[in-house]
């Protein structure tokens, strides 16, 4: 069996981007492998809903959408940013546009499936080889792989010189994207993963029946939500089980902090994020001659369906007559969330590889030559084009950290 030079397990944005850093640095035998029966799968489905590949915003801004990973990503950022992947982009052929909201996205004439296609073709003229339906099943030996042919059922070893896992997080499990991987590489290579949990995901809120029937799934539109000191404006959807929508999934880390202290987190939300407080006051205060609390919110704030609704639902009956309490209520409603989206329908996961047990090349320090990339590490950011960024700049550091590897191997 041939036994190429860098084996790279899974192929996703993480996995490719590095093989094609890697075949394009001059190293020959790269091979991808892929336990699906078509790489990029999470990338196109990700892209029906909007084929976000980055932001336009300065990239010096960047590093604090990752949280607490904000150091190591401004690294990762300054190595492969948002103008290195536009530039690429349109080495395929694809061009791109930054939209009203700041996001990057291909033109209109270009989908996820023609941008994929390009890839492929560009790597495959490089020398990079991509095998479908190869599952990992772990280790062998200090630097050997195990992997199983879906196909036949066959398994097989591969002695690499240096390997790249990016194998994903563990949600959209449709995708291939099933965290599988954590136990194999806590068993075999004694590395600890912390516990996968939802991010960028709706939220479960305990409408009542009457509530669901009446409302349904309905947008608000231009408004805020507020979690601890946290604040994100925009547009959310109110559905049967709860709120969706990107204030929403921006929240997530602070609503899932909260909800470990105890349920309900306190989410507050404001109908009217661009009035002050004493002008939505004054205006409630106007007479109502006789208006319902509808007709009143309409006439005076432009409030229409479903905000009554809501405000019935959440609000005492007694703070809808006086005009103080409404005033208050209509830029702090507070949501009693009860808890978040299951994992699967996460459009991404917190958890994950620690990188306390990685580099500074991203190789894992219990097992050198063995590097990783993607959602496998433990970060999370906001959708906006953050994610994907992540891990197309992971995948890149990482072919930055296996040519160095390499160099140093053929050094000895």
């Amino acid at each position: 069996m041939h036994h190429p030079t860098v084996a790279i397990i899974g192929g996703g944005p993480a996995g490719l981007l590095a093989a094609q850093h890697l075949a394009e640095a001059g190293v020959s035998g790269v091979a991808v492998y892929e336990a699906q029966a078509t790489p990029g799968r999470k990338f196109l489905v990700a892209g029906h809903g909007g084929f976000n590949l980055t932001n336009g915003e300065p990239v010096a801004d960047f590093g604090p959408r990752y949280g607490a990973r904000q150091r190591e990503f401004e690294q990762f950022l300054a190595g492969f940013g948002p103008e290195e992947l536009r530039r690429w982009a349109a080495e395929l052929g694809i061009q791109t546009y930054v939209g009203s909201s700041g996001r990057v996205f291909p033109t209109e004439e270009h989908k996820p499936a023609q941008l994929l296609r390009a890839w492929l073709q560009r790597l495959a003229a490089l020398g990079v080889t991509v095998h479908t339906r190869q599952r990992w099943l772990g280790f062998s030996g200090p630097g050997g792989l195990r992997l199983r042919d879906e196909r036949s059922g066959e398994e097989y070893e591969l002695q690499p010189r240096a390997t790249l896992l990016a194998l994903g997080g563990a949600s959209w499990a449709k995708t291939g994207s099933d965290g599988r991987w954590a136990a194999v590489l806590t068993r075999e290579a004694g590395v600890p993963v912390a516990a996968f949990e939802p991010s960028n995901c709706g939220v479960e809120v305990s409408w009542s029946a009457f509530f669901r029937e009446k409302v349904g799934r309905v947008p608000l539109k231009n408004v805020a939500l507020r979690c601890g000191d946290a604040e994100v404006r925009g547009e959310i959807m109110l559905t049967d089980y709860g709120l969706e929508g990107t204030p929403v999934y921006a929240l997530t880390p602070a609503i899932r902090e909260a909800l470990c202290v105890g349920a309900p987190a306190p989410l507050l939300l404001n109908l009217k994020p661009d009035l002050s407080p004493a002008e939505v006051l004054r205006r409630l205060q106007q007479p109502r001659r006789g208006r319902s609390l509808p007709e009143h919110l309409r006439q005076t704030l432009r409030l229409g369906p479903p905000v009554p609704t809501l405000l019935r639902e959440l609000a005492p009956a007694t703070a809808l007559t006086e005009p103080v309490q409404l005033a208050t209520l209509l830029q702090a409603l507070p949501l009693p969330v009860s808890g978040l989206r299951p994992l699967d329908e996460a459009i991404s996961t917190a958890g994950g590889l620690p990188f306390a047990e990685v580099d500074g090349q991203l190789m894992l320090r219990r097992r050198p030559g063995t590097f990783v990339a993607g959602e496998m590490l433990d970060w999370e950011a906001p959708t906006g084009g953050y994610l994907l960024q992540g891990c197309f700049s992971t995948g890149a550091w990482a072919a930055r950290g296996i040519r160095e590897w390499l160099g140093a191997l053929m050094a000895q």
